[in-house]
């Protein structure tokens, strides 16, 4: 099917440039004419399916140019919407009768935008009577010209573009423009639904790393405890007090994030202020910093390498349970250069009184049970023990100094 054809004529740019954008939008072509002495010109070599006319122009006016072309029998039935407003009902009404399609606008002056919505109005009041005229039409479209006796056969005329087709066409943009935004709505109801997914993801995450922090407290708390009774028997005689009174520094814990090598960061800081309070003390003896690895619900492919699962997948479902990571550290690996540096140095200062010990435990030792496997099982529930057991321990074994 061809596409239609319009004629805006106006002397304002950006009325007819707003115009035209609007019925660009209708899958129609549009032409420009200026003034309508250069659409009079126009019309006298091309034939519009509808035109577009401003009622107000220098020169020769809107109406004036109406008159022009409805009194031509080759443009004659060509449908013309003035689409300028004025103040007063004179132009309107005058308009009207001389037989033009549309006049949206009355009563007062419009922008470009006032323009638009009055021509969108116009189109919906149209529509209400389209069916009637499409039906009325078809079946004038199925009776034999000159056999029905109270329609006789109408003198030829020039093929013309019927105005409730043009509306016809409207209403139906109209109605994908309508479903185009039922398919954004859907759209925008789908991302609202993952972002909620989202944010239960995190929330559950958020826990998870609450109940780790009070896990390792409550294991720094137990190891405390213990380190009087320096691992005695409960009920057992406490160990008769060494010669030179002992060091004041408590054990201490540290968790460590999957994917970090033991010896560094927050545990760099730990091993710097535990060896400041026993210098100051005038220890003597080792230090030994343990690394123990936690047995993870692991996401991902030895290709993309692995990482933990969300918390709510099925642990059944892990990809790899297993610590990977720390698998593949040599003993040189798990130690940073800082960490290297403040061993050394400490033995330095103290000519050797201090020595710090480190040692890879593997993940024979853990600290927090695994939850039994179920059905119901959780990769944050299992992920939960897995990073309290993923951790360092700190202990200094010796005695201060006299």
């Amino acid at each position: 099917m061809a596409r239609k054809r319009v004629l805006v004529v106006g002397d304002s740019r950006s009325a007819r440039d707003n115009l035209s954008r609007m019925l660009e939008q209708f899958d129609v072509d549009v032409d420009i004419a200026q003034a309508a002495e250069q659409a009079i010109e126009y019309l006298k070599s091309n034939r519009p399916d509808a035109i577009f006319m401003d009622r107000l122009m220098p020169g020769v006016e809107g109406l004036q140019a109406f008159e022009t072309i409805k009194g031509d029998a080759q443009t004659a039935m060509i449908p013309v919407v003035m689409y300028s407003p004025q103040d007063g009902e004179l132009s309107v009404g005058q308009a009207r009768a001389l037989g033009a399609t549309g006049v949206p606008g009355a009563k007062r002056p419009a922008g470009a935008a006032d323009q638009a919505g009055d021509l969108r109005r116009f189109i919906a009041a149209k529509l209400d009577g389209l069916a009637n005229r499409i039906v009325n039409e078809v079946r004038d479209s199925m009776i034999v010209p000159g056999t029905d006796p109270l329609r006789p056969m109408p003198p030829a005329a020039p093929p013309v573009w019927p105005r409730s087709a043009g509306i016809a066409a409207l209403g139906l943009i109209a109605l994908a423009l309508a479903a185009g935004w039922l398919s954004a709505r859907n759209d925008l109801a789908r991302a609202r639904a993952e972002n909620s997914r989202s944010a239960a993801a995190n929330a559950e995450l958020e826990r998870a790393r609450a109940e780790l922090s009070a896990t390792v407290k409550d294991l720094s708390a137990a190891l405390a405890a213990a380190a009087p009774n320096n691992g005695a028997a409960p009920g057992a005689a406490p160990v008769a007090a060494p010669s030179a009174p002992a060091a004041t520094v408590a054990t201490r814990i540290e968790a460590v994030p999957y994917g970090e090598i033991p010896f560094d960061h927050s545990r760099l800081e730990v091993l710097r202020d535990m060896l400041a309070k026993l210098e100051s003390q005038g220890f003597h003896g080792v230090v030994k910093v343990t690394s123990m690895a936690g047995i993870f619900c692991l996401s991902g492919s030895a290709a993309e390498g692995f990482a933990p699962a969300v918390p709510t997948l099925p642990a059944a479902k892990c990809d790899l349970v297993g610590n990977p990571f720390d698998d593949s550290l040599s003993n040189q690996q798990r130690l940073s250069l800082g960490f290297a540096n403040l061993m050394a140095g400490v033995r330095q200062r103290t000519a050797a009184a201090i020595v710090v010990d480190i040692e890879n435990a593997g993940n024979g030792r853990a600290a927090a049970p695994y939850p039994a496997r179920s059905d119901t099982l959780t990769a944050g529930e299992w992920n939960r023990a897995a990073a309290a057991n993923n951790r360092v321990e700190f202990a200094a074994e010796g005695s201060a100094g006299p």
